[in-house]
C-alpha cells in the first residue's frame, strides 16, 4: 500500500477485521482500537499488540470484472460521471463543474439533481460547498446559486476533465485557475455567463443556464469534447449486476459530521439509494429530494492558509475513508494520480474498488474530524 500507508485506515478496517462491530459509530470503534500500533508494508497489513502479533494477510480474491466496455450502443453511450448508457451527445462532451452554495439563504440549489457526481467539502466558517458535476444541463435557465472557487476544488474539476463555472475566489485559489478551464463570473468572457435573481439577496442570488454557459465556453474557446487521453474516472459495475460489499460495515443511516448543516443520509431498501436530509428536514433541489446510489467518505489532511479563515485542504496526499452503498459500508484507502491526475479507491485487499451505476456523492472531511463521522445499522 506504499503511498497509502496512514495508521487510521487501519484503525478504520478494524470496524471490519477486529471487532465485528454493525450498529457503532465509528468514533467508538476508534476508541476500542486506539491501544493497537500498526504498521503497514506494501503486501501485508501487520497489526502488533501489546500482548501479541497477528499478521493479517488480504484476502485471496478472484480478479475483479472488468467493466464494460465504453461502446456506442442506439445512439447511447456509457457515462463516465454513473457508469449508465446516456445519449451520446450528453456522455461525450465535457460536464459541467459548478459550484454551489448551501447556505440556507440560498435553497434549493438549481440543477443538482442533474449531476452525476457532488462534492461536498468545508469552507471557511464551517459552511459547506458543492460542487455539482452536470452533463445532462442542455434544458436548465437556472443553475446554482453559484459561489466562489476554492482551491481544491480545481483539482476535482480536473479529475473529471470538467469546465469549471464560478463566481469569483478565493485569493489562495486565484494561481489554480490558470490550470483548469473556468468560467469567471468576475472578470473576462465568463462575467456575462451569470446573472442575479430577484427572488435571493446577495451573496445567494448569483445564477447561471446553459445558454449562457454555452455562450462562455465558445468565447473563450474551451473544446467540449474529452481530451484523447481521458479514460474516465471510476470504475462502475457491470448493467445488470450490483455491487455488494463484503466484510462490511451495516450503514443504514450515514453522518458525515459536517456541523452547521448536519447533515445524513438514510438508505432506503425500497429503490436502493441513498436519501439526504440536511438542516433537520428533507434534502430538496429545484426538482425535488436528493438521492445517490454511492456515498464516498474522502478524509483529508487540512490546515489554514496564514493566519486566516480559509482552509487549505490537501487532496494528494494518500489517506483513508470510506465507500457506501447498497446498505454497506468498507473502509478504502485513496491515492491520487500526481497532481491532476483521477484519485483511486481501494479496498483492505489493495484492489480498487467497483461502483455500482447511478450517482455519488463525496464528501471530503478533514482528518481530524474522523470522530464526528457515524455509521449506524439498520435498527440503530
Amino acid at each position: 500500500m506504499g503511498k497509502r500507508n496512514a495508521v487510521m485506515i487501519v484503525l478504520a478496517a478494524l470496524v471490519v477485521l477486529l471487532t465485528g462491530c454493525g450498529k457503532k459509530s465509528l468514533e467508538a470503534v476508534a476508541t476500542e482500537s486506539s491501544p493497537v500500533t500498526v504498521v503497514i508494508k506494501t503486501e501485508e497489513i501487520l497489526i502488533e499488540e501489546t500482548e501479541n502479533q497477528t499478521e493479517l494477510k488480504p484476502e485471496e480474491t478472484e480478479d475483479q470484472e472488468e467493466p464494460e466496455e465504453r461502446i456506442e450502443i442506439d445512439g447511447k453511450i456509457r457515462s463516465y460521471l454513473t457508469g449508465e448508457m446516456v445519449d451520446v451527445k450528453k456522455a461525450n462532451r465535457r460536464p459541467l463543474a459548478v459550484m454551489m452554495s448551501n447556505d440556507k439563504g440560498a435553497l434549493p440549489q438549481y440543477g443538482i439533481n442533474r449531476a452525476g457526481v457532488v462534492y461536498e467539502a468545508p469552507v471557511e466558517g464551517g459552511m459547506n460547498r458543492y460542487m455539482a458535476l452536470i452533463e445532462d444541463y442542455d434544458d436548465l435557465d437556472r443553475i446554482g446559486s453559484v459561489r466562489s472557487c476554492r482551491t481544491y476544488y480545481t483539482f476535482f474539476a480536473r479529475e473529471f476533465d470538467a469546465i469549471y463555472a464560478h463566481f469569483g475566489q478565493s485569493t489562495f485559489a486565484r494561481p489554480y485557475l490558470d490550470d483548469v478551464d473556468n468560467i469567471n463570473g468576475i472578470e473576462g468572457a465568463g462575467s456575462g455567463a451569470f446573472y442575479r435573481s430577484s427572488d435571493r439577496k446577495a451573496p445567494h442570488n448569483a445564477y447561471t443556464s446553459f445558454e449562457k454557459l454555452q455562450n462562455a465556453m465558445e468565447k473563450l474557446g474551451y473544446s467540449q469534447e474529452y481530451s484523447s487521453d481521458y479514460k474516465g474516472h471510476y470504475r462502475f459495475a457491470r448493467d445488470g449486476k450490483e455491487v455488494n460489499l463484503d466484510n462490511s460495515l451495516d450503514a443504514y443511516r450515514v453522518i458525515p459530521g459536517y456541523l452547521l448543516n448536519e447533515p445524513y443520509f438514510l438508505y432506503s431498501e425500497e429503490d436502493g439509494l441513498y436519501h439526504r436530509y440536511q438542516y433537520g428536514d428533507v434534502h430538496n433541489g429545484s426538482e425535488g429530494p436528493i438521492a445517490v446510489k454511492n456515498l464516498i467518505i474522502q478524509y483529508c489532511s487540512s490546515g489554514h492558509y496564514a493566519t486566516t479563515e480559509y482552509l487549505n485542504i490537501d487532496v494528494h496526499t494518500s489517506q483513508y475513508g470510506y465507500y457506501i452503498t447498497n446498505g454497506q459500508a468498507i473502509p478504502l484507502s485513496w491515492e491520487k494520480d500526481g497532481q491532476f491526475g483521477v484519485t483511486h479507491y481501494y479496498n483492505v485487499d489493495n484492489q480498487e474498488i467497483t461502483l455500482n451505476q447511478g450517482k455519488t456523492w463525496v464528501c471530503i472531511i478533514p482528518t481530524s474530524d474522523f470522530d464526528k463521522t457515524e455509521i449506524h445499522g439498520k435498527d440503530n
